[in-house]
């Protein structure tokens, strides 16, 4: 009786190697972030700044800036770093308190306009359909407003002016692009599958905005707001320099409306223009290089090699 050969013994499959840990969106942001210049330039300039305005006005011995406290139209020197203006106000306690007051406009009207921009975008571009129409005709009706002349009326005809009703105005005038923007970002993706997922699971409106198209926009709507932020210092330094700035208190752009009015140029009291200009110039000039600098981190066709 002739015996079956054995059977060829079963070769044991080696284990896959294990494959690497795709690396997160928010380390990989980071890991090129600290190596862009231009974000690392642009970010620490402004951080320079805010806490110059910040800590600036706690280190004086004088609260009040417009209070005459010097000699008159005195160049800069050991006891008053920035000069004088022609009534023996100091420059560097102006600059200082300037420095806060225009941060301040800034994220007033930056953020007003990013939460009114994003709830009109965000709901047009998901819901479509009629409420889609009645919002793209709202934010049609407010972008062909002239939102300067606007603003010229509305603060020409207050008697009483801040700097947080200001930031309110431009931040209330200042929204339809951004809202347009955000509208057809998310046209883009209320079609993909997790958001089909999440309105099959029964999610409502706002959850679904909130928690799955939203996270998939973070990097865009921080650019976003930077680019709100630096437009509300440039309106607000427009209307200073006109004179329909603040009454109370001391903003950069009032500082520039004074030192025209009181001919620093023509007196040759550099000292008394230069601050402020290049003051409002490196505060937006520094947002504007650190936006480019957020572009080329979050998208990867625009980093450097």
């Amino acid at each position: 009786m002739s015996t079956l050969p054995d059977p060829a013994p079963e070769t044991a499959a080696a284990p896959a190697a294990p494959s690497a840990p795709a690396a997160k969106p928010g380390s990989e942001w980071l890991h090129y972030a600290v190596r862009n210049p231009k974000l690392l330039i642009g970010f620490s300039l402004v951080v320079v700044l805010f806490a110059t305005g910040l800590a600036g006005p706690l280190l004086l011995d004088n609260g009040n800036p417009n209070e005459y406290v010097g000699p008159q139209a005195s160049a800069p020197d050991g006891t008053y770093w920035m000069g004088t203006t022609t009534f023996g106000q100091d420059v560097y306690a102006q600059f200082v308190h300037g420095l806060r007051a225009t941060f301040l406009v800034g994220v007033v009207g930056g953020a007003i306009a990013a939460v009114i921009a994003m709830l009109v975008g965000f709901l047009a571009g998901y819901r479509g359909g009629i409420t889609d129409e009645i919002l793209n005709m709202l934010t049609n009706v407010v972008l062909v407003i002239p939102a300067l002349a606007v603003l010229l009326i509305i603060n020409a005809y207050m008697g009483v002016r801040s700097v947080a009703v200001q930031g309110l105005f431009i931040g209330l005038t200042s929204w339809p692009w951004a809202a347009r923007a955000i509208r057809a970002q998310t046209f883009s993706l209320r079609t993909r599958e997790f958001v089909d997922l999440a309105r099959l699971s029964g999610s409502g409106t706002w959850r679904i905005v909130f928690r799955e198209i939203a996270p998939n926009m973070s990097s865009y709507l921080f650019m976003m707001f930077i680019l709100l932020f630096g437009g509300s210092i440039l309106i607000a330094s427009s209307l200073d320099f006109i004179g329909l700035g603040p009454t109370e208190g001391v903003s950069l752009g009032l500082m520039l409306q004074s030192a025209q009015q009181w001919s620093a140029l023509q007196l040759g009291m550099w000292w008394w223009f230069i601050p402020p200009g290049a003051g409002i110039t490196a505060i937006v000039g520094a947002l504007y290089v650190a936006n480019v600098g957020l572009d080329e981190v979050f998208n990867p066709k625009l980093r450097e090699s």
